[in-house]
């Protein structure tokens, strides 16, 4: 019975460490969201959102996206007009990926999770509140 519990320890801490460890390859996360309605969900665990917006809206919220506790820029940039970031939870490390794009007066930002099947409307609340600090 012992061994079964370390077994199940170890398993459990693999587990976490890929979580926390498991690289973000940019040809996968970095693409450009597909244009839906603002507000549609493209799937459980994401949230797209598309607003009318200045050219210095990318700039602006890329801004406010680096200074958010635990994100990162994980490819482009905000004067190649599309910008992703990883945003990894506080216990776990899930990383959650949010690209936005800027093209023809709007900008649109869609956050997907990479793990597990619903992400209880972090994306959404992460977005949302992105694009109030920025002002857009």
């Amino acid at each position: 019975m012992r061994f079964v519990l370390i077994l199940v320890l170890v398993l459990i801490a693999a587990g976490m460490a890929y979580i926390r460890l498991a690289p973000s390859d940019p040809a996968v996360w970095h693409v450009a969201p597909e244009t839906r309605e603002p507000g549609e969900y493209p799937g459980e665990g994401s949230f797209m959102a598309v607003v009318e917006a200045g050219e210095e809206a990318l700039a602006d919220l890329d801004a406010v996206a680096v200074a958010t506790p635990r994100t990162q820029r994980l490819a482009g940039a905000p004067e190649d007009g599309m910008v992703t970031w990883v945003t990894r939870s506080r216990v776990m490390g899930f990383p959650d990926y949010t690209t936005a794009i800027h093209r023809d007066g709007l900008l649109t930002v869609e956050g997907r999770l990479r793990f597990g099947r619903s992400d209880m409307g972090v994306n959404q609340a992460r977005i949302e509140g992105w694009l109030e600090e920025a002002g857009i």
